[in-house]
């Protein structure tokens, strides 16, 4: 595999030219710490840090974690990288300053995490998960449980989980069957399994806390039951170190298709001490802290297989030689040309690349209200973040995560017969990204909170809002005569995919007047093509920011005008595949419901 380089300038494009993040800063607290030259520092250490110490072990860490009586070791390096990540300070780059975080907007944080995502997947998970465990402390912990285990996390000394899988239930969390009892001492018991937890043990930190669902005795039924708990490893001893082990172990881990080298851990509580966070059977609502969080992070490992992918599969191309070009000879002194010659090995590379940097500004974008809504400086903008960052995140776990799958499937194709064995490494980032769209709930979740919460449910708020903004985006350029040919085309593109965007959803608001199963039914292709119209949103703003870097003989004209090539690209031959799911969205729905089960069942 190819030695992976970070993508800073398009960070850096991104934050500061495309979304103006500066001046989005001053809406929060901590913003005016993330100047310009701060973001270069921070952004291009991050990328030493990647490169050096986590990359290097993405390929030998598929070796996989070992599990011995309910301990778990993790792959060779994994845990030499881990405290160098704490002694240099990175788990605590937007954590409270109050818990001995720096405080920096969560954008900041997100960037850092793609970083990591795509160095190294399974070794990024460890300290992921923790981000989501300090967002619930922090949104809905007491001020003692604060106090105990935030500047742990912060500082990455202690590590997070989120628990809420079981064997029997999966996504349906009204079926979940574990236990809290109270104790005279206002702690609970905890008795239960969940399965399918991520980084739920392993030998990187001195103790692990589990974020974990169970349901009071006197629990109403379905998810309105629900309780939330921490529940942690080792139980903290007065002085908040680590105390005597608590009631959890590791009955073992998971043998998977991919990310081997994160544990996945199938836990057993029993008679575990934990304690309530929130109130009593709020603890879904509450859960839904920490899943927002995940989901943004899970969209990035989307993004993460496809710049792995394309990185690896570009320096292939340019130097595996095989067969002449059909327009003509291109390498007269060698047996073949390079196969980066061939129409179908460039679109495919194309398409990675215009996944990779198109779905990195749909996170970048989202990250400016995952900012209002962690540190907002007045509640109505906090509230606003939230309603922006919850219409967003649907599309971007659900879009960006499936376009990562395509874009490591084309990185395997582009190797040919070698990107199908192992020591390219290419089948590797196509099996890690496969659970994306799985975990954090599956891309036909997405598409119903997408479709039914946040649109139906919603009355179409936020979709006017974001389409609103498209149109007020690319307006000027329409009407102004100094708009290029080129512009004025991706910018008419742009303003009806905003507005087929609007009529789809008027479309299935009607049709599932007749018939409820049509939300289901078209879920999905309403989810991707929301994707494809978000990401146009993306490019166009990109493209016009390029071309005007470009006239203007402002920085770097390469990368301005390799963003214009992309753009073309994207608008030409990548954005047309929308059209296919806006279609299906109507499609008979008698041809997908009308058969009887049976017809499933006989072979």
């Amino acid at each position: 595999m190819s030695d992976f380089k970070v993508p800073v300038n398009d960070y850096l494009f991104l934050f500061n030219d495309v979304l103006d993040m500066q001046q989005k800063y001053q809406r929060v607290e901590g913003g005016d710490q993330a100047t310009p030259d701060m973001l270069e520092a921070i952004f291009t250490e991050g990328a030493k840090f990647c490169e050096n110490e986590v990359a290097p072990l993405y390929q030998s860490g598929d070796d996989g974690c070992q599990w011995n009586q309910g301990d778990v070791t993790t792959p060779s390096g994994f845990k030499e990288a881990y405290s160098k990540y704490i002694e240099s300070g990175w788990p605590s780059l937007t954590g409270s300053q109050e818990f001995g975080g720096q405080g920096l907007p969560t954008s900041v944080s997100s960037a850092f995490n793609e970083m990591l995502n795509t160095a190294n997947w399974a070794w990024a998970m460890y300290p992921g998960l923790s981000e989501g465990a300090v967002a619930t402390l922090e949104d809905h912990g007491t001020d003692e449980q604060k106090s105990t285990y935030l500047s742990k996390l912060i500082s990455g000394v202690w590590s997070g989980t989120m628990c809420l899988t079981e064997a029997h239930c999966g996504t349906d969390l009204a079926q979940m069957k574990t236990k809290a009892v109270p104790n005279e001492d206002g702690s609970y018991k905890i008795n239960g399994t969940k399965i399918f937890i991520s980084a739920g043990e392993h030998d990187l930190t001195e103790n692990i806390v589990h974020i974990v669902l169970a349901k009071l005795p006197d629990a109403p039924e379905g998810t309105k039951g629900i309780s939330l708990f921490i529940i942690p490893k080792f139980l903290p001893a007065a002085d908040g170190s680590v105390g005597e082990r608590n009631g959890v172990n590791c009955g073992s881990i998971e043998h998977k298709m991919g990310i081997h080298g994160n544990a996945t851990a199938v836990l057993n509580f029993d008679d575990a001490t934990g304690y309530l966070i929130g109130s009593p059977h709020s603890g879904l609502s509450a859960m839904f802290t920490y899943m927002n969080v995940a989901r943004i992070g899970t969209a990035s490992q989307g993004t993460a297989a496809a710049e792995r992918s394309y990185q690896g599969a570009s320096a292939y191309a340019v130097e595996r030689l095989a067969m002449r070009s059909i327009s003509g000879v291109k390498n007269p002194e060698g047996p073949a040309d390079p196969i980066v010659c061939h129409p179908d090995v460039r679109k495919m590379l194309l398409t990675q690349r215009v996944i990779a940097e198109g779905s990195r500004a749909m996170v970048c974008y989202a990250s400016q209200f995952a900012d209002l809504y962690t540190s907002a400086k007045t509640k109505e903008e906090q509230e606003y973040g939230e309603s922006r960052l919850g219409f967003c995140t649907p599309i971007l776990k659900g879009f960006i995560t499936e376009q990562g799958v395509i874009a490591a499937n084309y990185g395997v194709q582009v190797f040919g017969g070698h990107g199908y064995i192992k020591e390219w490494g290419m089948e590797q980032i196509l099996r890690d990204s496969r659970i994306a769209t799985i975990y954090e709930g599956t891309t036909g979740i997405q598409a119903l909170d997408l479709i039914g919460r946040k649109t139906l449910m919603d009355k179409f708020k936020q979709l006017k809002i974001f389409t609103s903004e498209m149109r007020q985006f690319v307006m000027p350029l329409l009407l102004s005569t100094k708009t290029s040919r080129a512009m004025r085309k991706y910018a008419w593109k742009t303003l009806k995919m905003s507005l087929k965007w609007r009529y789809l959803a008027l479309r299935m608001a009607l049709q599932a007047k007749r018939n409820k199963d049509s939300v289901g039914a078209g879920s999905v292709d309403f989810l991707m093509f929301s994707g494809y119209a978000f990401m146009a949103y993306m490019w166009m703003q990109m493209a016009a920011k390029a071309e005007q870097k470009l006239n203007s003989s402002e920085g770097d004209s390469r990368f301005n005008q390799d963003k214009l090539i992309s753009a073309e690209f994207f608008f030409e031959r990548y954005l047309p595949q929308s059209s296919a799911h806006a279609k299906t969205i109507s499609a008979n729905l008698g041809s997908l419901m009308d058969m009887p089960n049976s017809y499933f069942a006989d072979s």
